[in-house]
């Protein structure tokens, strides 16, 4: 069936029988196409019929339906026109895994962080206002996404106007009922009908025409109306800030999605729709560990095991930094470990299980996490918060202003730095150094290998001040030179160019290095293991007729820029992130756009130094 649907127009036509045959059809691509080619796969099985009820009910792309986070708009995809995502999901010219404008007409919005969704909505609902036109704009929300404090900034805005928005909030933590699930669908379907809006509002006013007895009978109704809310209907809360609330319906409930989603356009008014879903729903596996289901990387379908390949030595740098963290702990019990809904991705699980009240998942909220952790740290504790570097990015102001001016000891563990395979332009890691590197008092450290990962964690806690850790997803077991946690670090010495690195791109400094070898060049390696200037190091740079600095971060504000301005004598090539947006799936396809693989940056080098 799926094959048929050329366009969002195609599901008109279709009976409740059918859809239902398709839902099936949609899960099964999903979960085909996320065991070839990896992907987030739970909440995506979990939004099949929701997407397509909203598909059903409004006219994309006239209508606006923006998917926060854009991890769960894998069917969405499959209804506009890209059923090729079965066969190239995050693969190099495939489909993307999150919304791109640039792909469909349909992808109104570019969504790949948490909780952007609503306020996206918003400036489109008054766009369209200003402009006098008429479609309609739905935000969907993840529940977790409704852990990021901008959801809430945006809901009491959107709230303060009678701006007509649609909010769908896509609920697959809370379970109910069936007592409770009927009698709330039942109220639902009669809140948001028109006929008894129409029929509220002609009671009353004939109840305030009746003399002395109408207007307190009038105000006993509401009050009572008000009770039966409370007990009955957990939509209060969003009320309060100037919504109608309809739910929580059943988010697989095509028929009852489809009349609350028409009865919520025809308000007029800000709405949130609250719809129940399963996670991981139709996939066994998923259902029972959807949590383990909500990234994966290649697997086998029939036990969900992961497609294992050859890692030339590489470990789990979260693994690593969450190990040694874990002994930290042990040892010291000021030390508290902080993550924003991503103790699986930041290494963090163990410790959240041995120290429970010395762990805080925060939500979504990147921004809170570091300001608590200042907190903490002018209260005597220890913090140590595990973030990915592109997530990193939403909270440094309160980096900033809340721990580097104060001068306190947080430190930072930033994973996935530099270059990330998989998840597009949103979730590189290439711009965080430039901000990171103008903040006073902070010390900014980068691994080349585990053992000096474990190293810098260790002496981070002698630290009277902030610091980062920046580390890429996996590192090698070990990269060669002695580690001097603070220093430079020299990995191999030669009389020729000399190549400098930090993080993964020691690793490419040295493969270009062994291409270098073969033209009879005989080239140094430096590890950049500190992100501030090492003196004795640059002295002895400062002796080479050419430095190459390779880094998988922009090159403004970067590690070249810094070199360069240190060493007034000597040719330094900066080789990094230009102006282009590194969007490519794969690690080789990244560096490769970038002029930044083992033979790109050997050519360079070895045409410099012959030029010099």
């Amino acid at each position: 069936m799926l094959e048929k649907i050329v366009s969002p127009q195609s599901l008109s036509a279709l009976s409740y029988g059918e859809l239902e045959a398709l839902a099936a059809e949609i899960r099964q691509t999903l979960v085909d196409a996320a065991a070839r080619q990896g992907g987030h796969l739970a909440s995506n099985l979990g939004a099949v019929e929701l997407t397509l009820a909203l598909h059903r009910v409004f006219r994309s792309p006239q209508d606006k339906i923006i998917f926060d986070v854009g991890h769960q708009s894998y069917t969405h995809k499959l209804l506009t026109g890209r059923q090729a995502l079965a066969q190239t999901l995050r693969a190099e010219g495939g489909v993307s895994g999150f919304p791109k404008r640039s792909e469909s007409e349909h992808d109104v919005f570019e969504t790949g962080h948490a909780s952007t969704a609503i306020s996206a909505a918003l400036g489109f609902a008054r766009a369209r206002d200003l402009q006098y036109d008429n479609y309609a704009v739905v935000a969907l929300v993840g529940d977790g996404a409704m852990t990021g404090g901008l959801c809430y900034e945006a809901l009491n805005d959107a709230g303060s106007r009678p701006t007509q928005l649609l909010v769908v909030l896509n609920d697959n933590e809370m379970s109910i009922s069936r007592n409770v699930g009927a009698l709330s669908t039942y109220l639902t379907h009669l809140r948001g009908s028109r006929r008894w809006i129409g029929a509220k509002q002609v009671v009353k006013r004939g109840l305030n025409r009746v003399p002395l007895v109408g207007a307190p009978l009038a105000g006993l109704m509401e009050r009572v109306k008000r009770s039966i809310k409370r007990m009955l209907v957990p939509g209060e809360f969003f009320e309060a800030l100037g919504f109608a609330y309809l739910g929580p319906i059943d988010g697989h409930d095509i028929p009852t999605l489809e009349h609350v989603l028409a009865d919520a356009y025809a308000m007029h008014r800000p709405v949130v729709v609250h719809a129940i879903t399963q996670k991981g729903r139709g996939y066994a596996l998923a259902e029972h560990k959807p949590e383990a289901f909500h990234g994966v990387a290649p697997f086998f379908v029939e036990n969900g095991r992961a497609r294992t390949r050859q890692d030339d030595g590489l470990v789990s740098a979260c693994d690593v930094a969450g190990e040694a963290l874990l002994a930290l702990a042990r040892e010291d019990e000021r030390v508290v470990a902080i993550t924003a809904a991503m103790p699986q991705g930041t290494g963090l699980d163990a410790f959240s299980r041995a120290f429970p009240e010395r762990f805080f998942d925060v939500g979504i909220a990147e921004e809170h996490a570091v300001t608590m952790a200042a907190g903490l740290a002018a209260a005597g504790m220890r913090p140590y918060f595990g973030v990915y570097a592109t997530f990193l990015q939403r909270s440094m102001d309160q980096l900033l202003h809340d721990v580097c001016l104060q001068n306190l000891p947080v430190t930072v563990l930033v994973d996935h730095a530099g270059f990330v395979a998989g998840d597009g332009a949103t979730h590189q890691g290439v711009y965080d150094l430039t901000m990171l590197r103008a903040m006073p008092h902070l010390t900014v450290w980068s691994p080349c290998d585990a053992p000096e990962l474990c190293a810098m964690l260790a002496e981070s806690l002698q630290l009277r001040g902030p610091c980062v850790i920046r580390y890429p997803r996996s590192l090698p077991l070990r990269a060669g030179g002695d580690i001097a946690v603070g220093r430079w670090r020299l990995i191999a010495d030669g009389d020729g160019p000399a190549l400098l690195g930090y993080g993964a791109s020691v690793g490419l400094a040295q493969a270009a290095a062994g291409l270098l070898q073969r033209d009879g060049l005989r080239p140094a390696v430096w590890s950049l293991s500190s992100l501030q200037a090492d003196e004795e190091a640059m002295s002895l740079l400062a002796k080479r007729p050419l430095v190459a600095v390779v880094e998988e971060q922009r090159v403004a504000g970067g590690m070249g820029e810094m070199i360069a301005a240190g060493l007034p004598g000597v040719r330094v090539l900066r080789l990094g992130v230009g102006d282009q947006v590194p969007c490519a799936h794969s690690l080789d396809g990244l560096r490769g756009a970038c002029g930044l693989d083992a033979a790109q940056i050997a050519a360079r080098v070895k045409e410099a130094w012959h030029a010099r």
